[in-house]
């Protein structure tokens, strides 16, 4: 696979997971809905800082702008949430900010370029281009399926974008028989 095929697969990722952002309300991006906290700002302001590092300091290119949410001395998940003073274009904007940064370095470097991750294991440390680009293909995509379950509790949106859920094409009572369907058979298969 080529570094464009793999650049192609961040960014649908990264597009994913901003576009479970449009149309809500600044209440519903921030608020967490299951117990550890998850909200759908959050997902985006960790994924912007988890790339930014991945892509900066692991390749000698760090990213410039202040991010005390993370590093020593920061709170346990402070990037995973947005604080009342931090808005949600700030966040989006640090996020397209961190995306341009990262699409530099891949752009200058080959794939086969050394990088080293400080905060990984010593025997795990040394990377190239390549496996930085696929941890960070499944690092996106796996909290752009979080921010799928939590939109689709918000407001039942659902999908890679607006347009492709990439649901099969029923209406509202056939869902909600699914859904019974489903729970039958999940406590017929306990009960026996």
């Amino acid at each position: 696979m080529s570094k464009g095929d793999l650049h192609r697969y961040l960014q649908s990722g990264r597009d994913a997971l901003l576009w479970k952002l449009e149309g809500l309300s600044e209440y519903d991006v921030r608020r967490p809905l299951v117990p550890t906290g998850t909200n759908l700002l959050g997902l985006v302001k960790h994924v912007a800082s988890v790339e930014s590092g991945y892509f900066g300091v692991t390749f000698g290119r760090p990213f410039e702008e202040p991010m005390p949410w993370i590093g020593p001395g920061a709170e346990p998940s402070a990037d995973t949430w947005a604080t009342p003073d931090e808005s949600r274009e700030q966040i989006v904007a640090l996020y397209r900010r961190v995306w341009a940064h990262s699409d530099a370095t891949i752009e200058a470097l080959p794939l086969d370029a050394a990088g080293q991750v400080p905060w990984w294991s010593a025997g795990h440390r040394n990377v190239t281009l390549h496996r930085v680009l696929i941890h960070m293909i499944a690092e996106t995509d796996r909290h752009a399926g979080h921010a799928d379950i939590i939109r689709e509790l918000i407001d039942g949106a659902a999908g890679l974008h607006q347009g492709n859920d990439n649901l099969p094409a029923e209406d509202k009572a056939w869902w909600a028989s699914h859904y019974n369907r489903v729970e039958r058979a999940a406590k017929e298969a306990v009960d026996g």
